[in-house]
């Protein structure tokens, strides 16, 4: 069963089209491999960069469409057969959206149109082991100096950590004196003297992208690295950055859930059990068809919260609808996931077959990018406020 459009235009059905053919031709040989290994897919990322896809949702002079429903286009049918495919393009979007909100026109010119083209890899690192949810209460610091910064601290989970030019990273900053002044993105180079870099987690799920520590020792850090004004409109910049990188986040759970059902079908037309097709079965047939309707409703919504971003809303406007996005969209993936593996019984559970792949990549989206106890909270403060009042 394919994808149902939300209102693609003729481009992006030529995009999706594309992609589709890829996927499936080159990328799906080679989706077990990547998991298995736990190895960066190099060759996925030049393919991708082959093909022009890092531009998809930059604006227009950086060579992209500007469209964030083209980049959920895309991530959807990568995820569809493998989701560290996906994710290559994920990683490289995320420090897209807070630089181009709130970097300098220098900034900008420096880094996007190497996100854009592939000749630059980036990160962006917001997670400490005391702070995953709670952003605020990272402990990081970045001390002003009469030339710069001097950051000192410590993250952990930070994806494409070891293979990125440069990282996007949330400090607490402070003046020459300790004094706070609140939270800020700093742009941190690949090789900066006090940057070090740990060793990749050996993860559950989304595999072939590393996930890694990163140790900040007086990393000293020209003025110039430090995204958006000093204090608390910085942490504006990074609140953005995720709400808007948020339908495409969903939209990898979206081609996870669209990926477990085709193969749970194929699966269930090809077994036989008391004389019959498995897919003949009244039980089968209407748990398939919950999990194609659950599917559907989360694309949809992933697809109207990309046209959102397109169309300019942003803030509070925005942030619930993201927050709607993500989570639903990783739920259903999760559910899915786990109804397919229950249609494939034993077989389900062999490393043999692809099914359990999605399941396991399914229950990372439910983590990453905010939890989904995080994105509950946002959607209800948004009706209620903070205090629930």
């Amino acid at each position: 069963m394919s994808s149902t459009s939300y209102d693609l235009s003729d481009d992006q059905k030529a995009i999706q089209d594309l992609i589709r053919r890829v996927a499936r031709d080159k990328v799906a040989p080679r989706a077990d491999e990547i998991d298995r290994t736990a190895e960066y897919p190099h060759d996925m990322f030049e393919l991708l960069k082959g093909l022009g896809l890092f531009a998809l949702p930059f604006p227009a002079e950086y060579g992209g469409t500007g469209s964030t429903l083209s980049a959920c286009v895309a991530v959807e049918e990568f995820g569809r057969v493998c989701y560290n495919t996906g994710y290559l393009l994920v990683v490289q979007w995320t420090p897209f959206g807070a630089i181009l909100a709130g970097g300098t026109e220098a900034q900008k010119q420096r880094l996007l149109p190497g996100l854009a083209s592939g000749e630059l890899r980036g990160a962006l690192s917001l997670t400490e082991p005391q702070s995953g949810s709670d952003v605020s209460g990272i402990k990081t610091t970045a001390r002003r100096t009469a030339d710069g910064y001097v950051l000192n601290g410590a993250k952990i989970w930070c994806t494409n950590a070891d293979i990125a030019d440069f990282i996007l990273v949330a400090a607490k900053t402070q003046d020459e004196a300790g004094q706070p002044l609140g939270i800020n993105l700093f742009v941190v180079d690949r090789g900066t003297p006090g940057l070090t870099v740990g060793r990749k987690e050996d993860k559950m799920g989304a595999r072939g992208v590393p996930s890694c520590p990163l140790f900040f020792d007086a990393a000293k850090l020209p003025a110039e690295s430090r995204l958006g004004p000093e204090g608390g409109e910085g942490f504006k910049v990074a609140m953005e950055a995720l709400n808007t990188s948020r339908p495409i986040v969903a939209a990898r759970a979206v081609g996870i859930a669209q990926g477990a059902i085709d193969h749970a079908v194929r699966y269930i037309q090809e077994r036989r059990a008391f004389g019959q097709a498995i897919s003949d079965f009244q039980g089968v047939r209407w748990m398939l068809a919950d999990m194609v309707m659950q599917t559907e409703a989360a694309r949809q919504l992933v697809y109207r919260t990309a046209a959102m971003v397109d169309a300019g809303v942003t803030g509070r406007a925005l942030a619930p609808m993201a927050a709607m996005a993500k989570c639903v969209a990783s739920d259903v993936a999760m559910k899915v996931a786990t109804d397919a593996v229950q249609l494939f019984g034993a077989a389900g559970v062999s490393a043999e077959y692809p099914i359990n792949r999605y399941f396991r990549d399914a229950k990372v989206v439910q983590i990453i990018e905010g939890t989904n106890q995080i994105q509950r909270n946002i959607i209800a403060n948004s009706l209620l406020g903070k205090a629930g009042r």
